[in-house]
């Protein structure tokens, strides 16, 4: 393995952070990786902009904030707008399709997914999206296993909410199956 840099960006409770958590813990505790995570958000927490970094790598990681990220997550149009430009030449966009217009493009493989209208249609809420995302986004690029990522969701999820983020970290996954796309090797 080499260095991933990822950023997840959205808007305050959309659980960007709570993904970059669960991904960077599945990776040092149960992959045997480095990884490091940090967050920012806005002063106003829910619906304000939000960005969470992670890096995992097999080797020493001397700075934990992300520059150029291998992977670009963005849920709302605001994050796609402030970070789009940042994305290493040959990295992975992620977007929503619902909340995201692709207005340019960038030197990256751009993937674009209903992520929020499938988690709407399957749990008739939006709480889960996170979870989705991270389901995509480990199918379009497998850092880590999806065993490790359920056994940190075991861990610390509530029981009452496990179920739903497992169902929707499948959908996810089958969103990107039934769009045909076959996961990558990043530049």
């Amino acid at each position: 393995m080499e260095r991933y840099r990822i950023v997840f960006s959205g808007s305050g409770g959309q659980g960007v952070i709570t993904a970059s958590i669960i991904l960077a813990e599945a990776a040092a505790i149960y992959e045997g990786l480095n990884a490091v995570q940090s967050q920012s958000y806005g002063a106003e927490a829910r619906g304000g902009s939000t960005r969470a970094d992670v890096i995992i790598s097999d080797r020493e990681i001397r700075f934990p904030k992300v520059n150029q990220p291998n992977i670009l997550v963005c849920l709302t149009q605001q994050a796609f707008n402030k970070f789009s430009g940042s994305i290493r030449p040959g990295g992975l966009l992620l977007t929503d399709s619902h909340f995201v217009q692709l207005e340019r493009k960038v030197d990256a493989r751009q993937v674009e997914l209903p992520m929020y209208q499938s988690v709407i249609k399957a749990m008739d809420k939006p709480t889960a999206l996170n979870m989705c995302m991270l389901g995509a986004m480990l199918s379009l690029v497998p850092l880590v296993k999806t065993e490790s990522i359920m056994k940190v969701l075991n861990e610390k999820t509530p029981a009452t909410f496990l179920g739903m983020n497992k169902d929707a970290f499948e959908i996810g996954r089958k969103l990107v199956v039934e769009a045909g796309i076959e996961p990558q090797e990043l530049a």
